[in-house]
């Protein structure tokens, strides 16, 4: 069994308003405290199963980092207790634990030995990583001549080398070539498969919903949300606008997420065909009407509408807005506005979010974002031959002509 038991942690740290400060606490006995405390986590409470994979997301400073290393015991809490059980593998800064000067597999030894393998059993891994890295000769150059993505290369293949109970990651895998971060990805989701529990910090939103069974928002130090990785995702988005302070937020129980501070709203969302019949299954390549009615509650200039087709995952399938055709949309008042274009999509389940807002994305204002506004099922009741997440209108030829 593998588990992360985090129990009402907190972890805070001491900020001096300069150097003398500090001296003086430490030279003077029973002197005044000269510090204030800066709290970095809050009283945090996470339980993850052994088997689970669970992604942590938030804003740079949100306390994410913090956390991977009190769960690795690189630090220690101010206050609460972790429990783990089971070994654990962990890439939290990249290359940490490496020397500079000594080379590629010598360095493969100090951080094997560190994560409690033999010097015997690095020795008959070592094909295997080097094999896993791809680095060739640099194996036997320092690592300081080691660009980052090299760097990631030799540290994951250490770290993953023997598949470890719990595997954590920091944001490593951001760093480096598209090709390597699809060969991690499917040895973690393979380690996965086989019952290593995951924790995993990440930007890549796509990366969380594709790994993850849960995910996990934190926010200035404190857990705001922990559940299904689209519905704590969604919510993030809302969060990343710079009008999220003054804006409702909104997540009902289905984990619809609605924000933005509604000086224009998406008043009413149709799934049309091509005999504006309302629809919510459709078939492969046939046309299909996303039509909206918005409702601008004062004239608006540089108004967008745009809208993500996201797969039962959260990938964002496709999107566009009305900047895109040159349609102009400012005022005020209600107008319907319509997307047509034709089902080119895999079978399968698919949910429509929108927004309205300012310029080119919802980070300057957003006015209304709404994610789970509408679903719909693509079938393929003709059979069309094709496999993926779209069809694409494809021509075979056979060429005889060499010349």
């Amino acid at each position: 069994m593998s588990e992360i038991n985090v129990s009402d942690v907190y972890k805070s740290y001491k900020v001096y308003p300069n150097k003398y400060a500090r001296l003086l606490e430490w030279i003077i006995p029973n002197c005044k405290p000269k510090h204030s405390l800066a709290h970095v986590l809050k009283g945090i409470n996470i339980h993850i199963h052994s088997g689970e994979a669970v992604g942590i997301i938030g804003i740079n400073g949100a306390g994410k980092s913090t956390l991977l290393k009190l769960i690795t015991g690189t630090i220690t809490p101010s206050h609460g207790t972790v429990n783990i059980s089971g070994n654990v593998a962990a890439l939290l800064e990249l290359g940490m634990g490496f020397h500079p000067d000594f080379s590629g597999r010598q360095n493969v030894y100090m951080a094997g030995q560190l994560i409690g393998l033999s010097a015997e059993k690095i020795s008959d891994l070592m094909p295997e990583i080097e094999e896993f890295a791809e680095i060739g000769s640099f194996i036997d150059e320092p690592i300081r001549v080691y660009s980052s993505g090299m760097q990631m290369r030799l540290a994951f293949s250490v770290a993953t080398a023997v598949r470890p109970d719990i595997l954590i990651v920091d944001e490593a895998l951001s760093v480096g070539d598209a090709y390597f971060q699809a060969k991690s990805f499917a040895r973690i989701k393979e380690y996965k498969k086989q019952g290593t529990t995951l924790l995993i910090v990440s930007h890549d939103q796509a990366a969380i919903a594709n790994v993850c069974d849960r995910a996990i928002l934190l926010e200035k130090g404190e857990v705001v949300a922990d559940g299904i990785p689209t519905d704590v995702m969604n919510l993030y988005t809302a969060k990343q606008s710079k009008t999220s302070e003054i804006s409702d937020i909104e997540q009902n129980t289905s984990g619809v997420t609605e924000s933005g501070n509604r000086k224009a709203i998406i008043k009413e969302f149709r799934i049309l065909n091509s005999s504006r019949e309302n629809i919510d299954t459709i078939s492969v390549k046939e046309q299909i009407i996303f039509s909206f009615i918005i409702e601008r509650k004062m004239v608006l200039s540089d108004l967008t509408l745009g809208f993500h087709i996201r797969d039962r995952l959260g990938n964002v399938i496709f999107g566009t807005n009305n900047r895109c055709f040159n349609i102009n949309i400012d005022g005020d008042g209600i107008e319907t506005v319509e997307y047509v274009f034709n089902a080119n999509l895999g079978v399968g389940d698919y949910s429509v979010s929108a927004a309205l807002h300012k310029g080119d994305d919802h980070y300057t204002e957003s006015y209304h974002w709404k994610d789970g506004l509408g679903m719909f099922s693509v079938v393929n009741p003709n059979n069309i031959k094709y496999v993926g997440s779209c069809y694409l209108d494809t021509r075979c030829e056979k060429l005889n002509d060499y010349t």
